[in-house]
């Protein structure tokens, strides 16, 4: 990224992106994906993940058909899909936005070949390519998942992760594409919490952790001990189990797999999720409280503390 740009949260950083991306082109439709959240602004609630799935809508009541008519859904890790929407809305669309790595379907990881065709569709279309990187952000590579998979986005879009957990967010990209944003072009942004100090320092202190040798390697260890264990419990117990994880983040379905998109995980037993969910929650393990969500590793946790939670998943498994 040239430039950046601070705004409230992850949320406002999207709905700005959005607004950058029509601006530059002189178009409005958009491509996201199934499965795929970007914050709770009416145009990004299309198919939109764990925000509504979890409540078992299909959108959110309250959003008018005016806001979501030029949002188009694709299907995740299928370039084909993206092609189709293309050659429908030729010269219409403004940009494709997208979860590099999905946590709000569950935890589902790209084919490079996807992430790369993505990009080439965007350059022969004129369409902007934003990796939304709210999840990713340094919690799988410092320079998050573009650089984990070597494809560069024209925007990306970061939450509370850049200040240590504290509201804040940011969007940036190509110095060409962010000029035109005010005071120094005519498009619209401010924020109430925009770069507060607070966030910056806990942001930067941040950085100079996962900037200490071998954090990486470190954070990946223990995550890969976590889930290998978690899905060995599973299926040691007669449970049909799949997962895996990046560095710090993870996340597994009960189902055979592999899953690949929004569509894999629905096959996942939700009713034994739940039961799996409150079995470890009443052993003292919390972890993310919806099938349709990723888990993630923090520095913070111990070897100790990983081992208590794989010795409770066999616990929990074999009472399921």
């Amino acid at each position: 990224m040239e430039m950046v740009r601070f705004c409230n949260s992850g949320t406002e950083a999207c709905l700005s992106v959005l607004r950058v991306m029509r601006a530059h082109t002189g178009r409005e439709k958009i491509i996201k994906f199934e499965g795929c959240y970007h914050g709770h602004a009416d145009p990004f609630l299309v198919q939109a993940g764990s925000g509504v799935m979890t409540l078992g809508l299909p959108d959110s009541p309250g959003v008018p058909k005016g806001a979501t008519g030029t949002t188009l859904c694709a299907s995740y890790n299928d370039i084909e899909s993206v092609k189709k929407i293309f050659a429908e809305n030729k010269d219409e669309i403004a940009g494709v936005i997208l979860e590099p790595v999905v946590g709000n379907s569950g935890f589902i990881v790209p084919d490079k070949s996807f992430l790369e065709g993505l990009r080439t569709e965007c350059d022969a279309n004129g369409a902007l390519l934003c990796f939304d990187e709210v999840m990713t952000g340094f919690r799988v590579d410092k320079g998050c998942a573009q650089a984990y998979f070597g494809v560069t986005p024209d925007l990306t879009t970061m939450g509370k992760v850049i200040g240590g957990g504290l509201p804040v967010g940011a969007y940036g990209g190509k110095r060409e594409i962010m000029e035109i944003v005010a005071p120094a072009g005519p498009m619209y942004q401010a924020g109430t919490l925009s770069g507060n100090p607070l966030a910056m320092t806990a942001g930067i202190e941040t950085l100079n952790i996962l900037s200490q040798p071998g954090a990486y390697e470190e954070m990946d260890r223990k995550t890969k001990t976590l889930i290998e264990g978690i899905l060995k419990a599973g299926k040691d117990n007669g449970h049909a189990v799949c997962g895996g994880n990046i560095r710090g983040m993870f996340g597994f379905f009960f189902c055979e797999g592999p899953v690949k998109s929004f569509q894999d995980a629905t096959k996942s037993d939700l009713d034994k999720f739940g039961r799996w969910h409150r079995g470890m929650l009443e052993r003292g393990v919390y972890l993310a409280p919806s099938q349709y969500e990723a888990g993630f590793t923090g520095m913070q946790h111990s070897d100790e503390d990983i081992a208590y939670t794989i010795k409770m998943a066999n616990e929990v498994m074999a009472t399921l």
